[in-house]
């Protein structure tokens, strides 16, 4: 499969072009949002804590419930909603610091105010990129959306650091809010009669138990949202450890650890082509990419000079992106189209929920034991969590078998008895 190959297909162009601009700025307007808070609180922590605890707590809260608007209403009248409401926040934002009127507590109010408005836009966003190709092109379509998602988490802080350092927070807010209309133009574009719409969910009590009850009905969603959710934790906080790697291990300023980002968002990169290229990529490689993941990030731990820990940073961040591609991509294509909305949005609870738990913990271990371990811990916890869910979901999965197994019938050989290849990874509707 070629690697833009959903690109020949108009909509998903359109929305395509729209993800790469709307993601790659609300992460631009995120580290920002930090910097700006240092500014207003005196270089309090505490206050960065409260920013992120703001921002990502409404995906906790409302993240199910989202997915369950995903799977009722019309995903693009979902995400017009959304984004329109994104931009008015950045505007308000950006105002407030250009004019200098900016309040912490205002800040604090409008990160609280995204934060609302990602819980439902995201089940959403990931939802509607299987309406807008045919069954053939989904797994590249799927592909490249996380890709799109993953590269964006990468480069979004990059490009935002340099801006900050020539024009201030305020224009990267501005710029962030500009940057809607184009996205929102791009879905008003969007033809409907070329969407693969399903039938929507009729409004019932207990949708969210529903959903739940789905995913807990099913070994394998279990196995990569834990395994995500662990190594999201505790293992994706790059943007914490390799600074506190160059400035406190190897005493290089600035321009190094720029150097480090862009090397790190090379190998990013390539990891997302690879996934698009890939199409479908097979269960095992998730379990298998954050096992490697694992083991990198302890390899990155054990370099004795910031030369040697940079070579490691290309395949570093290409099993980055292969780990979290594959992850949603097996998600996505394994699910029920009713369920798809309220699957994708506990997987992204777990998967960004972590985040404000495991960064200070991350920074805790690496102020009390040193930089070196925050890596290792986190690698450590990523391939442990690698084998545990790949042994839980090979238990489970032998367990289905065994009735099989003791079939009566004396002339019926174990080795004889395959599970179906399409088993639980068969894409309904």
């Amino acid at each position: 499969m070629k690697i833009f190959s959903s690109l020949a297909v108009r909509n998903y162009r359109l929305f395509a072009s729209g993800q790469v601009v709307s993601l790659t700025g609300t992460w631009m307007q995120r580290v920002a949002q930090d910097w700006l808070v240092l500014n207003l609180s005196h270089n309090s922590g505490a206050a960065i804590g409260v920013t992120t605890g703001l921002q990502f707590a409404p995906v906790l809260f409302f993240g199910l419930y989202g997915g369950v608007i995903a799977d009722r209403f019309p995903k693009r009248r979902i995400l017009i909603t959304t984004q329109v409401l994104m931009g008015l926040l950045a505007l308000t934002l950006g105002l407030l610091d250009l004019t200098g009127a900016v309040q912490l507590w205002q800040v604090y109010a409008l990160a609280a105010g995204l934060g609302v408005a990602s819980a439902f836009d995201m089940p959403a966003r990931q939802a509607f990129v299987t309406e807008l190709v045919g069954p053939s092109l989904l797994p590249n379509a799927v592909g490249l959306n996380s890709s799109a998602f993953n590269v964006a988490r990468v480069l979004g802080p990059a490009v935002a650091g340099l801006m900050i350092a020539s024009v201030g927070t305020s224009w990267v807010f501005l710029i962030n809010a500009a940057s809607f209309v184009a996205v929102i133009a791009g879905l008003l574009m969007i033809r409907h009669d070329e969407l693969y719409v399903g039938k929507p969910v009729s409004r019932k009590k207990g949708a969210v138990r529903e959903g739940l009850h789905y995913v807990r009905s099913r070994p394998d969603l279990i196995a990569i949202t834990s395994l995500v959710g662990v190594v999201g934790m505790l293992g994706f906080n790059f943007q914490i450890t390799s600074a506190l790697m160059v400035k406190g291990i190897f005493h290089r300023g600035a321009e190094s650890y720029g150097l480090i980002s862009a090397t790190y968002a090379l190998g990013s990169l390539l990891g997302a082509l690879a996934a698009a290229r890939r199409g479908r990529p097979a269960r095992r490689l998730v379990f298998i990419a954050a096992a490697i993941y694992g083991v990198l990030e302890i390899v990155a731990a054990l370099m004795p000079t910031y030369w040697t820990f940079f070579a490691v940073l290309v395949p570093f961040g290409f099993f980055t992106l292969t780990l979290s591609t594959a992850a949603n991509t097996n998600v996505q294509l394994s699910v029920s189209p009713v369920m798809r909305g309220r699957v994708m949005a506990l997987y992204l609870m777990v998967f960004m929920g972590g985040t404000p738990i495991g960064a200070p913990l991350v920074g805790w271990i690496a102020q009390v034991a040193g930089p070196r371990w925050s890596l290792i811990v986190g690698g450590i916890a990523s391939a442990a969590a690698a084998v545990l869910a790949a042994a839980y979901l090979a238990r489970k999965e032998q367990l289905k078998l065994e009735p099989h197994l003791l079939s009566r019938r004396p002339h019926v050989h174990v080795h004889s008895i395959t599970p179906t290849p399409v088993d639980e990874n068969v894409l309904v509707g």
